[in-house]
């Protein structure tokens, strides 16, 4: 057995119209002033004032900061920190997609303990205690609700700094179906996929342990089973609802398990050509599973039999040929693109995308060693 350290620090509040409980929750931490964190095709949807309603309802004054944007850089967080130190919250609620959760920890790091994004970029760099907080995700994809990491790009050179502390992990995750219907079917897809990554990554890294592995393994089942169903029927609630869980517990996987070569390849592709970090997933994915099933095989295999998906008599590397195909098969029928040509990269530029895949962080967690060398034969197997 392998050794670990985990203690949850997430409640985690699921059902249909659970985002009502909000305003009751907060007051449970204690709250008589919140801070909403969110983003203007929220807003739009309307979930923001749906959740301000509830708030009032129950005696807590909340003010919205609506200015995240896509991939939430140092400038985004910095113009949300004005707005806290303007009213002073005793709580901050990220209502959003991972963009919107993420910039809600990178205010609260700024807003309790001062200085720069730059200067909690790590981990546990966060010397002060932090505010509460409340995580009402609209999407099914990131599982930002139950890790404590903040993802946050430099606005100047577009590096991004993974800034994690326990402090910043959420108090609540209001996990609540009914707010995932209104995405539009392009970011189901792009999150849907960002999720299903996250399953089969965290299940393989260097750091695997049995806490991981019980979320990576619950996570992938859930993903596998209603992520086409959801792509066919977006207005299936028990699909809906099968796909938010399955993000959140991997969530919690990558909390425990970390990430690997598929995100050290999709950052450099969102930093440099602004490709959606979900479509940046789609294209290396697969990639990455025939690279690893050369020596984890069985450990894909596990997961296949697990959906039916594994024949009992193949090789190793026939195993991971398999999920590589089933994942590239969702990507398909998401309508995502499956080859880096095919959104605008250019083969001259491969080189350097692999120069700074090396240097991203989630790579040094992958189950087989990869450097530069390895990055690019695998952007050359996608191009």
């Amino acid at each position: 057995m392998i050794s670990f350290d985990y203690q949850p620090r997430t409640r985690i509040v699921f059902g249909p119209n659970k985002v009502d409980s909000l305003g009751e929750l907060a007051g449970e931490l204690g709250a008589r002033t919140a801070l909403v964190v969110s983003d203007p095709g929220i807003v739009k949807a309307g979930h923001v004032e749906r959740g301000m309603a509830v708030l009032r309802r129950a005696g807590i004054e909340s003010t919205l900061f609506e200015g995240v944007g896509e991939n939430p850089t140092t400038d985004h967080v910095a113009a949300g920190l004005q707005v806290a130190t303007r009213h002073e919250p005793e709580l901050i609620v990220g209502l959003g997609g991972g963009s919107a959760m993420d910039c809600a920890k990178g205010i609260n790091f700024l807003h309790t303990n001062g200085g720069r994004m730059r200067d909690y970029w790590g981990v546990g760099k966060a010397l002060k205690p932090m505010l509460p907080m409340i995580a009402v995700p609209t999407t099914a994809g990131t599982g930002s609700e139950t890790q404590s990491f903040a993802i946050i790009s430099d606005a100047q050179t577009h590096v991004k700094m993974a800034c994690g502390d326990k402090k910043a992990s959420f108090r609540v995750a209001i996990l609540d179906p009914v707010l995932t219907v209104s995405q539009p079917d392009r970011v189901t897809a792009l999150t849907g996929i960002d999720a299903v990554s996250h399953a089969l990554e965290s299940y393989v890294t260097t750091v695997r342990n049995p806490a991981s592995l019980a979320f990576s393994r619950e996570a992938w089942l859930l993903l596998s089973e209603n992520f086409a169903r959801v792509l066919d029927d977006p207005n299936d609630i028990e699909a809906r609802s099968g796909m938010q869980l399955g993000a959140c517990f991997a969530g919690l996987a990558i909390e425990n398990s970390m990430l690997g070569a598929t995100h050290a390849l999709a950052n450099p592709l969102t930093a440099h050509f602004a490709v959606p970090h979900g479509q940046a997933i789609a294209l290396m994915l697969p990639h990455v599973i025939r690279y690893n099933g050369v020596e984890f095989g069985a450990w894909y295999r596990d997961l296949l039999e697990d959906t039916g998906g594994s024949n009992g008599s193949a090789t190793r590397r026939h195993e991971a040929d398999i999920l590589a195909d089933m994942v590239a098969g969702f990507t398909e029928k998401a309508q995502l693109a499956s080859r880096l040509a095919d959104v605008g990269i250019d083969r001259e530029q491969l080189p350097m995308l692999a120069a700074d895949a090396a240097r991203q962080w989630t790579g040094k967690f992958n189950p087989r060693p990869v450097e530069e060398p390895q990055f690019l034969a695998l952007y050359e197997q996608a191009y």
